[in-house]
């Protein structure tokens, strides 16, 4: 959906919209809550945002210039995450660098990456850092992208599928807005309240760490 960061920007707008809306209808103690849950979303996401435009740095090792290394992109499957990797070799030690998803990465089986510090271009193309350079294996499968692009993968990259993707580890959502209103009080408001919330926020972690669809 155009630009890479387009949709983790639009989940985080969407989670804050839910969690906001609900503070003119609890108490001081719930709307205090409810404050701290929308400013640790706001910073965690302008975090990661400005790690991935390169405002902050990502470890990406440049040497002080444009380097230009041999990268392949892999997919991490690890229970209900999967992300976006690109690996590479620098100073003949093997890096995992987590990307945004981004629909040229799917035909990505062997290329060229530039890396410029805080920047990354792969093929001519950028990428965006979606966390720090890794020198060891991320856990969970790694799947590497097919010889030839699947053209199922290719269409499978809708906002649609990527909120019911994100959204798998919402199921938890009643049992903490259990906990929330055990803590913070309030009646069947209160929980319907905490489980929406909880349900965004669950969807909107994986969304603004760099969830791969595919």
């Amino acid at each position: 959906m155009g630009h890479p960061l387009a949709y983790p920007a639009l989940v985080t707008i969407g989670t804050l919209a839910i969690t906001l809306a609900w503070v003119p209808f609890g108490d001081s103690e719930q709307a205090a809550m409810l404050a701290a849950v929308a400013v640790i979303i706001l910073g965690y996401s302008g975090f990661r945002l400005a790690v991935g435009l390169g405002y902050l740095p990502a470890g990406v090792p440049a040497g002080g210039g444009v380097r230009e290394v041999a990268v392949r992109r892999v997919r991490q499957q690890d229970r209900l995450v999967s992300r976006s990797w690109l690996e590479f070799t620098v100073g003949g030690k093997e890096r995992w660098l987590p990307v945004y998803f981004d629909l040229p990465l799917v035909a990505v089986t062997q290329g060229t990456a530039e890396l410029s510090g805080r920047a990354v271009y792969v093929d001519g193309g950028r990428v965006y850092p979606a966390g720090r350079v890794r020198d060891s294996e991320p856990v969970g499968k790694l799947i590497d992208n097919p010889a030839r692009p699947d053209p199922e993968a290719l269409g499978r990259s809708g906002i649609g599928r990527r909120l019911l993707l994100d959204a798998q580890s919402a199921v938890v959502a009643p049992f903490a807005a259990l906990l929330w209103v055990y803590v913070a009080g309030g009646g069947w408001t209160a929980f319907v309240a905490a489980t929406l919330v909880a349900a965004a926020t669950a969807t909107w972690l994986p969304a603004i760490r760099g969830s791969d669809p595919t």
